[in-house]
């Protein structure tokens, strides 16, 4: 059992360049994977989400990818001459027309990208693909170490919620055969109240008794309630991803118990219907985070 939370890190290195590449994941009903590449590498995005999804089933999943160069950074500045001619020559047709003048900041050189730092422009991304990849590996490693720690401890809490889950059901079970049989017992009671002698052998009684005990029969209730118990244990034990099972069998479970309780006409099975829920809404809440 995996969680949908992690986080990895790892770095790899060229003989001029360290990749370092983040992997961050949080609770999603679908997979949702971001990738953030640095400006001119976008060509690593497809290859980074197919990594990714290979290793994930369920949840949002960012990426991050950043370069950086080893030594000091110089400063140095490399310029786009072809841009720059093109630009400033489409600018004087467009002061010309506009017969006032269009001036060029250095900052929309930096956006067009006519200067450009030359340590983005020096490692090509076919070149750096290889170390990238390493370093994605490594990172994906550690995001799917931490996920299946986060995965075992929330195994344990929704396994022992279900222990507790389960004694409410049992409790359940060993009540609902005395409900009809108190049942005749108030009748009989207002019966005699009432200055009416009837005996408990009566067919009247007998037969409101049966019509009452049908009526709120919850035996199916609770053997498909211990079916579901049973698979909800099977999958926690599964290596494939259990998440969507999970919650699709706590919507079982609770319809199970509503129906207990709506059935029920009884106090007792009523309150323990409500801490029943109370105690599988924590379950719920806890599968949601479940891969």
């Amino acid at each position: 059992m995996n969680s949908m939370t992690g986080f990895g890190r790892a770095v790899a290195q060229t003989d001029r360049y360290n990749i370092l590449v983040e992997i961050s994941g949080v609770n999603r009903k679908q997979t949702e994977i971001a990738v953030n590449v640095p400006r001119g590498y976008a060509e690593w995005d497809a290859s980074v989400r197919s990594l990714v999804q290979g290793a994930v089933s369920r949840g949002r999943v960012g990426v991050s990818v950043s370069v950086e160069r080893q030594e000091a950074a110089d400063g140095a500045l490399q310029l786009d001459e072809n841009k720059l001619a093109s630009l400033a020559g489409l600018l004087n047709r467009a002061a010309d027309l506009a017969g006032q003048p269009m001036p060029l900041q250095a900052s929309d050189l930096l956006r067009l990208e006519i200067i450009a730092s030359t340590a983005e422009a020096a490692l090509s991304p076919e070149e750096a693909w290889p170390v990238v990849e390493e370093a994605l590996k490594a990172a994906l490693k550690d995001f799917t170490a931490m996920r299946a720690a986060e995965g075992a401890n929330l195994q344990a809490d929704v396994l022992g919620k279900l222990d507790t889950l389960e004694q409410f059901h049992l409790s359940i079970a060993e009540h609902a055969p005395s409900v009809p049989v108190r049942l005749r017992e108030a009748m009989l009671k207002r019966l005699a109240e009432a200055d009416l002698s009837v005996s408990a052998d009566d067919e009247r009684i007998i037969r409101e008794v049966a019509l009452f005990a049908d009526k709120c029969d919850i035996s199916e209730e609770i053997t498909r309630l211990s079916s579901h118990f049973d698979q909800f244990r099977t999958l926690c034990g599964s290596p494939a991803p259990a998440g969507r099972p999970l919650d699709f069998l706590c919507q079982e479970i609770f319809r199970e118990f509503n129906t207990i309780g709506s059935k029920a006409n009884d106090s007792t099975l009523a309150h323990l219907v409500v801490a029943a829920k109370t105690e599988l809404e924590k379950i719920r809440e806890q599968v949601q985070n479940i891969e």
